[in-house]
């Protein structure tokens, strides 16, 4: 069936909490590691590794989760998505070994991998203004990290670090019960037809977009997955003397926060503009960013950080409207799965790089050297992408935004 106005409106705002969630928890861990060394008795390297099963599983799982979201039932997906997380996390609060954490965060992986293939496909689905719908969802979950930096900051302060994970964790659940509740009564539906559906690629086309979105997504997906870990440690050490916690938590609060309102921005621009170009644009300008934070410390250091962090993150709306141009409906949920094999599970890879890297050089220098050559990669790349115009849906009765075809 196809959602009417309302029930589109609220599969926007859970797909939009959801996506928070989703991004809440890995940097809730980033910044409480900074504190573990001294509740496990680990370096801080060894520390870091802890979460690398959870993001293989957060990214390698999704494929699957997509193909259930497609097959099985988006709705059902979710609420799994929902309790599952929100178990999962409280059960990181509770862990008392290393072990115990461990396999606590490969849970966080397991249930979190679900969202993006599943919550974003329902998203696209209900969608008439696409980019719009999908710079609004990214803003949730580019803000994840700046939220995690708020919560995880106070509860170490107040609370210690376990409240960090368990408090978000039952927020997460009732959420999840507010949404079955929301199912049973019909304010959210399943979906499996397009309000807004675009016009079907080439053949040609849609092989060679996939190719290329492969290696960009991934190079994006290194970036992000590094910056993550590295910017809590970069910013205790560099903001100045006696910078503890707190002041890293609040410095990617700030980063994270303002980046993730230029999503809005970057879905507006993506629906009126070729996506590619949008695309391209924003994958070139992280490159000079990137170079410049390898040795920036203090004030320019965070300027710089927000910058890069807010280009990797406004080319996400032009790759999933991209995505969603060159994938059938039917498929979509598994196409974004595949998607996060890439950006989430082998780029999160880059978590024990971080760790290799800092333990050879005993700095960030050369991983973000590194990190600015990907970023031309992934520019370079995505001029090979269709060639794109925009095309004014004339007489469109619905009042849709104007579609991105690609040029015979």
């Amino acid at each position: 069936m196809i959602a009417t106005p309302r029930q589109a409106r609220a599969a926007l705002s859970f797909s939009c909490i959801g996506h928070l969630y989703a991004h809440v928890f890995e940097p809730i861990f980033y910044i409480v590691a900074l504190v573990l060394p001294g509740e496990l008795g680990l370096p801080y390297e060894d520390v870091l590794t802890l979460i690398v099963a959870a993001k293989l599983l957060y990214g390698i799982l999704a494929p699957g989760a997509g193909w259930l979201g497609d097959r099985w039932s988006t709705t059902g997906m979710m609420v799994l998505f929902f309790l599952g997380l929100g178990a999962s996390a409280i059960a990181v609060g509770l862990a008392t070994t290393p072990l115990a954490l461990a396999v606590a965060l490969a849970a966080t992986g397991m249930f979190g991998s679900i969202y993006h293939p599943v919550g974003i496909s329902w998203l696209l689905r209900n969608a008439i203004d696409k980019g719009k719908a999908i710079g609004v969802n990214g803003v949730f979950g580019g803000i994840g990290p700046a939220v995690a930096g708020l919560v995880a900051g106070a509860a170490i302060e107040t609370l210690g670090w376990r409240a960090a994970f368990i408090l978000p964790g039952v927020m997460v659940m009732l959420t999840g019960l507010a949404f079955l509740w929301a199912v049973r009564r019909g304010h959210v539906v399943e979906t499996k037809a397009d309000r807004a559906p675009p016009p079907p690629p080439s053949r040609d086309d849609t092989w060679r977009a996939g190719l290329v979105l492969s290696v960009t997504m991934l190079g994006a997906g290194l970036i992000y997955q590094a910056t993550q870990p590295a910017l809590p440690k970069m910013f205790s050490e560099r903001l100045g003397d006696g910078m503890g916690v707190g002041a890293a938590a609040m410095a990617v609060t700030l980063v994270y926060l303002v980046a993730g309102l230029t999503q809005i921005v970057a879905g507006h621009l993506a629906d009126r503009y070729p996506a590619k170009t949008v695309y391209v644009l924003a994958a070139l300008g992280q490159a000079p960013l990137l170079l410049l934070m390898a040795w920036a410390s203090g004030l320019p250091l965070v300027a710089l950080a927000l910058l890069a962090v807010a280009s990797n993150m406004a080319a996400i709306p032009a790759e999933n409207l991209l995505l969603n141009r060159y994938t059938p409906a039917r498929w979509r949920g598994t196409a974004l799965g595949m998607k996060f094999v890439l950006s989430f599970g082998v780029s999160g890879l880059a978590v024990p790089l971080v760790s290799a890297i800092r333990s050879w050089t005993g700095g960030f220098e050369t991983l973000f050297v590194l990190l600015s050559g990907s970023a031309l990669v992934v520019g370079a790349a995505a001029t090979l992408l269709p060639s794109q115009t925009p095309k004014e849906t004339a007489a469109n009765p619905a009042g849709q935004a104007a579609e991105v075809v690609a040029q015979p």
